[in-house]
């Protein structure tokens, strides 16, 4: 079966579903959906902003679309959120990711 409708399904039965939320916007950058990603990976930060890996995902696809200023607020309310919750790691990753843009 088609990841995007068994994930689909997934959330039709559990729309606090996070995990599978996130699993579908990244099927959605795969299937080349790149605004579905990008829409679905902010609603779930704005519903759960403790959902620490959506930050990075969506900073990424902000950038690549050019929409940097977005891409580096995103990035720092990530960072923000990751020190709330002592993950040392995400805010090294969303650091970095601050360090490389250009």
């Amino acid at each position: 079966m088609d990841r995007i409708v068994k994930l689909m399904e997934f959330i039709a039965a559990d729309p606090k579903d996070f995990f599978s939320r996130h699993a579908l916007a990244m099927e959605f950058v795969k299937a080349g959906k790149e605004e579905d990603a990008i829409q679905l990976l902010d609603n779930i930060i704005s519903e759960n902003p403790e959902y620490i890996g959506s930050y990075l995902h969506l900073g990424k696809l902000l950038e690549k679309s050019g929409e940097v200023e977005e891409a580096l607020n995103v990035y720092s309310r990530g960072i923000e959120e990751a020190g709330k919750l002592n993950d040392n790691h995400a805010r090294g990753e969303l650091q970095t990711a601050i360090d490389l843009m250009d």
